[in-house]
C-alpha cells in the first residue's frame, strides 16, 4: 500500500512542478510573442554598469536601452553577436526583430582604442566637399540670407547667381556678396572654370556612390517614409519613396565619428517648424541625404547634414542649414542661414 501510494504521489508532485515550470515560462523572458511583437534582451559584459530597457516591444516602436556604468568604470559601446551596434550609452532605435544586445563597459583611466564607428563609410564629396552650396543651373535668393561658406554654378554662367548682388574680385577669379561670407564661382570666370568643372563632377559622382551603397545591410522603407517625432540610429536607410519630417522634428541619435546614409528615391519634404536635432556626439558632417527627387525644406526648419539632389533643392522663409547643398540642377533660397558642418 504504502509503496503505491508513493509512486502515485510522486506522479503527482511532477505534474504539478511541470504545470508550475510552464506558468513560469509564459510569464517569464521566454514569453510566447504575437506576430507583430519582438523582444529586446540586455547583459552587462562585466560588473562595471548596469542595463535597462530590455522587454517586449511592438514593431515600429521606439525602443530604447540604457546602459550606465558602476563607479570607477565607463561606457565603451554596445555589441551584439559579437559587432559593435552603438556608440552611446543610451541607444535608441525601432523595434524590426528580436535583439540581444551587450553594454560594454571599461575601468576609468584604462587606454583602449576608440570605439569603432556605426553606419556606413562617408561618401567622398572630393572637392565638392569645399562648397557650402553647388548647382548646375542657378542659385537664387530672395531677403535677407547669410551663407558662411563658398558657393558654386557650373555649366551655367554667374548670370544665374541671383539675389545677390556680385561683386566680382580683381583677378576674375570670383566674386563676393554681402550675403557670403566666403568666396562666389561660376563657369564663365574664367580663372576658376577648371575648378568648378572639377567640383561638379566630383558632386555627381559623389550622389551616385551614395545612391549605391549596400553595406551595412540597409533598413528597407522605415516607417513607410515618414519619420516625424522618430529617433535613428547610425546606418544606412532605404527608400522607394518619399520621405518626409513634420513640425515633430526627428532625431538622430549616435556618436561623433558615427555615419547616417539616406538614400531616398523621390522626394524630401522637411515640413514648417521640423528641427533634426542631433544627440549621443552626432555630427552634421556625417549625415547624408542622397535625394533622387527634389529636396524641400519649409518655414523656419532647422535641417543637419549634406543634401546630395539629384534636381532641386528648395529653402522657404527662414530655414536653416548646418551642412551642404548639392545639387544637379537649383538652389533656391529665401532669407536662410547655411553654414558648413
Amino acid at each position: 500500500m504504502n509503496r503505491k501510494f508513493t509512486f502515485k504521489g510522486l506522479g503527482l508532485l511532477a505534474l504539478l512542478f511541470t504545470l508550475f515550470t510552464l506558468s513560469c515560462t509564459k510569464r517569464g523572458d521566454t514569453e510566447a510573442l504575437t506576430e507583430n511583437q519582438t523582444r529586446l534582451t540586455l547583459a552587462s559584459a562585466s560588473a562595471g554598469g548596469s542595463v535597462s530597457g530590455a522587454g517586449t516591444f511592438t514593431i515600429g516602436s521606439t525602443v530604447t536601452a540604457t546602459a550606465t556604468p558602476a563607479a570607477g568604470y565607463n561606457f565603451f559601446n554596445w555589441t551584439e553577436n559579437g559587432t559593435a551596434v552603438a556608440n552611446t550609452a543610451i541607444y535608441i532605435y525601432t523595434a524590426a526583430a528580436n535583439r540581444s544586445l551587450v553594454a560594454n563597459f571599461v575601468a576609468t583611466g584604462t587606454v583602449t582604442a576608440p570605439p569603432t564607428p556605426i553606419g556606413p563609410t562617408a561618401i567622398n564629396l572630393g572637392t565638392a566637399g569645399t562648397f557650402g552650396i553647388l548647382a548646375k543651373t542657378a542659385i537664387s535668393t530672395t531677403g535677407v540670407t547669410l551663407i558662411t561658406a563658398d558657393i558654386g554654378v557650373s555649366p551655367a554662367a554667374a548670370t544665374a547667381i541671383t539675389g545677390f548682388g556680385l561683386v566680382m574680385n580683381a583677378n576674375l577669379q570670383y566674386a563676393g556678396s554681402s550675403l557670403v561670407v566666403g568666396n562666389i564661382y561660376a563657369a564663365d570666370y574664367s580663372a576658376s572654370a577648371a575648378k568648378m568643372t572639377t567640383a561638379i563632377s566630383n558632386m555627381e559622382t559623389a550622389f551616385n556612390a551614395g545612391n549605391t551603397i549596400v553595406s551595412p545591410a540597409p533598413v528597407v522603407e522605415l516607417h513607410t517614409g515618414n519619420l516625424s517625432g522618430k529617433t535613428i540610429a547610425p546606418g544606412l536607410y532605404k527608400w522607394s519613396t518619399g520621405v518626409s519630417v513634420s513640425s515633430a522634428g526627428l532625431v538622430l541619435n549616435g556618436g561623433a565619428n558615427d555615419t547616417w546614409v539616406f538614400q531616398i528615391a523621390q522626394d524630401m519634404v522637411i515640413g514648417d517648424g521640423a528641427i533634426i536635432t542631433l544627440t549621443g556626439g552626432a555630427q552634421a558632417k556625417n549625415v547624408f541625404w542622397v535625394v533622387s527627387g527634389k529636396a524641400t525644406l519649409g518655414t523656419t526648419s532647422n535641417v543637419k547634414g549634406i543634401i546630395l539632389s539629384k534636381t532641386l533643392i528648395s529653402l522657404n522663409t527662414g530655414a536653416k542649414v548646418t551642412g551642404r547643398l548639392l545639387a544637379q540642377t537649383a538652389v533656391t533660397l529665401d532669407a536662410n542661414t547655411i553654414v558648413l558642418p
